[in-house]
């Protein structure tokens, strides 16, 4: 789809991926519009004219990409990670990148927290009625082993979302830990304590991780990290799929059956059908959901409005961070 410019030197923005109607809308009224994705012949038409472009989790803005736009001014992520941009090549061109680092921060909470639920507290919906007999054997086989305000939650990375993940552990009765490799003033750990990754791992009864995607963070969680969580831990993934190395989290898991991943985010997105942890029982995979609420798919789309500052020139509210 490509819209009407609105003079013939209109801008060329391009989006890859999808964008909530409203923000397009808004977006395509200021500037020549168009959907297309790298290798399609649309794309390749309108490569010397993109000036903005606008990606989501899928399309990979490397060196190779970004040497087909000689116009291009901005990278637009609808989204937090910029795991998928080359930010120092893009700066090293010229070329800014923007992000909306808080807008899907109350989504992956309360994503996180139905994960908490489902990983500690068994439950049954009945579709029918049942005798006496089976509801008094439903209710003495489906029994939590475990509250909330016995355990132990270690958060592996309190930014904005490991935060917010305290303040609700906290709020619900979990003893909270933190580590992270940065020190946080005590008044905006949410409660959290911070101690050693030695520490964290060996004493969180479950471990949850929300680590950016800073090249040190890659394979963080491997056979040494997974040697020293308890034998029951429960590992909770919705941060970056490459921090986890899988293969290792598979031998961990087979040897565990007490413990549980439950991994929204994998290294390779879809999994492969031979992925190692589809058939451990107690894996269990989602394909990237913790974000996906309308309301937080819809304030990523307004990346847009900072794409269209920097073309106006005008510096961004929200500059994607340098790589670390």
């Amino acid at each position: 789809m490509i819209s009407t410019p609105r003079t013939p030197e209109s801008p060329l923005v391009v989006r890859t991926e999808h964008l909530d109607p409203d923000a397009e809308a808004w977006i395509a009224e200021r500037c020549a519009f168009a959907v297309a994705a790298p290798g399609d012949e649309t794309f390749d038409g309108l490569a010397d004219r993109i000036v903005g472009l606008v990606v989501r989790t899928y399309t990979d803005v490397d060196s190779t990409l970004l040497d087909r736009l000689p116009a291009l001014r901005v990278v637009a992520r609808a989204g937090v990670g910029v795991d998928n941009i080359d930010v120092a090549a893009c700066r090293a061109r010229g070329v800014e990148v923007v992000h909306t680092p808080d807008a899907n921060t109350q989504a992956v909470v309360e994503y996180v927290t139905a994960l908490l639920c489902d990983a500690i507290r068994p439950r049954l919906l009945l579709d029918s009625a049942v005798d006496a007999d089976r509801w008094k054997a439903i209710r003495a086989e489906v029994c939590g082993e475990r509250q909330m305000n016995e355990m132990t939650l270690g958060i592996l990375g309190l930014g904005r979302i490991g935060r917010r993940i305290a303040s609700v552990a906290g709020a619900i009765g979990f003893n909270v830990l933190y580590h992270d490799l940065i020190d946080i003033a005590e008044p905006a750990r949410a409660g959290a304590e911070p101690v050693s990754m030695e520490t964290l791992l060996s004493e969180s009864d479950v471990l949850t991780i929300h680590v950016d995607g800073r090249a040190s963070n890659r394979e963080l969680i491997d056979a040494g990290t997974l040697r020293r969580l308890k034998p029951d831990a429960v590992l909770l993934n919705t941060s970056r799929g490459f921090v986890v190395r899988q293969d290792d989290l598979a031998s961990w898991l087979a040897g565990r059956p007490e413990a549980q991943a439950i991994l929204d985010v994998h290294a390779e997105e879809p999994f492969a059908a031979d992925d190692p942890l589809i058939a451990l029982p107690n894996a269990h995979l989602a394909p990237h959901l913790a974000s996906r609420t309308r309301t937080a798919m819809a304030n990523m789309s307004w990346v847009v409005r900072d794409l269209w500052r920097v073309l106006e020139g005008e510096p961004p509210h929200h500059p994607a961070p340098d790589p670390s």
